[in-house]
């Protein structure tokens, strides 16, 4: 049951049925209160007209024997004096209640004076003139007994004073039995019927949850055997409609695409990182392996640039695996120019001496623009000598490095005048193990992962690394980061 009860369809039936429930039993309960209350209002109608036509008869001087009182199985009535004493009855009109009476005076809405029935009120001076009648009338509730049998009646009850002077009371009823009768017929057909309502509802609303929700067991189950088949190619299925369940299943397919591309990324790096350190640690094997044989033929400097070469490629792999997983960049600010100047300076061995033009903000260069980043020096000092290597391989006669501002952000551009890059390639030589220059040797050109590192490196700092030809016809990288945001506190 509570299994059953977990579902998105067994819920919403279950609420849906219980705000009909609730919506039913209050507006059942609203008919029958109206129901009643204009009932009611036409038995008040009914006894007061009657009421009114023996009090007019009363006041114009008719005797009691000459009224012409109705049936009292239709409208008993009932006249009374002052001290309650009956002077005329209807026919078969065998008693009425006196809680009829009293609670007719009792809802007056004037019944200061009128409701008093005691020996002293009687002798009181009557309000009314001779010949006139009470403009207000009592109404209220009781029982009459006509021809043996007693039932429910709505009273009226109208003053007057005769002709004579004589004060009198007329209490006139109409039957509650039509009332009663219809109350009852409407609760028995609400009794009836809402089960049945409620019983349509819940049907209809399981029906609807269940054809809307059809389409979500579809994605689940799809994603249940793309989970068991581990195969990320699959896609689920997509409703041709507009509605939040669509929304759900593009969204889904989006992720499972960018899943897919993840993880053949992640295959391809491995496959690659393999083929890469195979080559450096067949050669240091094999070195290694004739050193041992042939002391007198170790080559020491061949095996230190092998080791070196494994050990810069472990480190990039190991950084790119740190990039992938997410990992950011410290918020440590620093200028950028002066940072450039100092891993120029730091450099050695470079074929090709590294012009720096840049601008800083240090002490003793006033006037010059301030070029602060925030993030990691190691990474981006990784990044330049990436850049800077490359632009060794590839110049014939100078290597430039600039550093500006623009706008909100920091650029850095790297230019060599080598044979440059080509349209086709500027983005194909950011992936990984790429080497447009099939023909160079590892040794000399490296895994292909700088450019890849320093792409990766720029994105997590929130900037760009692209590449365009320089004005001396080689190559311009162009690294863009956002300038550090200073928090200034007001005077």
């Amino acid at each position: 049951m509570r299994r059953r009860l977990g579902s998105v369809r067994a819920r919403a039936t279950l609420a849906a049925t219980l705000v009909v429930a609730v919506a039913l039993v209050v507006a059942g309960a609203a008919v029958l209160f109206a129901l009643r209350s204009s009932l009611i209002g036409q038995a008040d109608t009914e006894a007061d007209s009657v009421a009114r036509n023996a009090a007019s008869a009363l006041a114009n001087g008719f005797a009691y024997d000459d009224l012409g009182l109705p049936d009292g199985d239709e409208n008993p009535v009932e006249v009374l004096d002052r001290k309650g004493k009956a002077v005329a009855v209807g026919e078969d009109v065998e008693g009425m209640s006196v809680s009829a009476r009293d609670s007719a005076r009792l809802n007056s809405v004037d019944n200061d004076d009128a409701g008093d029935t005691d020996e002293g009120a009687a002798d009181e001076e009557d309000p009314l003139g001779a010949g006139d009648i009470a403009d207000e009338t009592w109404y209220g509730e009781g029982t009459a007994t006509v021809e043996g049998e007693t039932g429910d009646y709505r009273f009226a009850g109208v003053d007057l004073v005769t002709q004579g002077g004589v004060p009198l009371t007329v209490y006139a009823g109409a039957p509650l039995s039509a009332e009663h009768d219809a109350v009852d017929t409407a609760l028995t057909t609400m009794l009836i019927g809402l089960p049945l309502l409620l019983v349509t509802v819940s049907g209809v609303t399981y029906f609807v949850t269940r054809r809307a929700l059809r389409p979500v067991e579809g994605i689940r189950a799809e994603m249940a055997a793309i989970t068991a088949s581990e195969d990320l190619s699959r896609r689920v299925p997509e409703p041709a409609t507009h509605d939040e369940v669509a929304r759900l299943a593009r969204t889904t397919n989006e992720t499972l695409a960018a899943l897919e591309a993840s993880v053949e990324r992640q295959r391809a790096f491995v496959a690659d990182a393999s083929h890469e350190l195979r080559s450096p640690i067949a050669s240091l094997r094999t070195q290694l392996e004739v050193g041992a044989a042939h002391p007198e033929l170790l080559d020491v400097e061949g095996a230190v640039e092998d080791t070196v070469r494994l050990q810069r490629l472990a480190a990039d792999l190991l950084l790119l695996a740190r990039l992938d997983a997410g990992e950011r960049p410290s918020d440590a600010h620093f200028d950028l120019a002066a940072f450039v100047r100092e891993e120029v300076a730091q450099r050695g061995g470079d074929r090709i001496a590294v012009s720096v033009e840049a601008k800083s903000a240090e002490a003793g260069s006033t006037g010059e623009e301030s070029v602060e980043v925030a993030g990691s020096r190691g990474q981006l000092a990784r990044v330049l000598g990436n850049l800077l290597d490359n632009a060794q391989r590839h110049t014939r006669s100078s290597v430039t490095v600039t550093v500006r501002r623009a706008g909100q952000h920091a650029v850095v551009e790297v230019a060599d005048d080598g044979s440059g890059v080509p349209d086709g390639e500027r983005e194909r030589v950011f992936e990984r193990f790429v080497r447009l220059d099939e023909a160079r040797t590892r040794d000399d050109g490296g895994a292909g992962l700088g450019l890849s590192i320093a792409r990766d490196v720029a994105a997590r700092h929130g900037g760009s690394l692209t590449v365009r030809e320089a004005p001396t016809g080689g190559a311009l990288f162009e690294l863009r980061l956002p300038l550090a945001q200073r928090l200034t506190s007001g005077a």
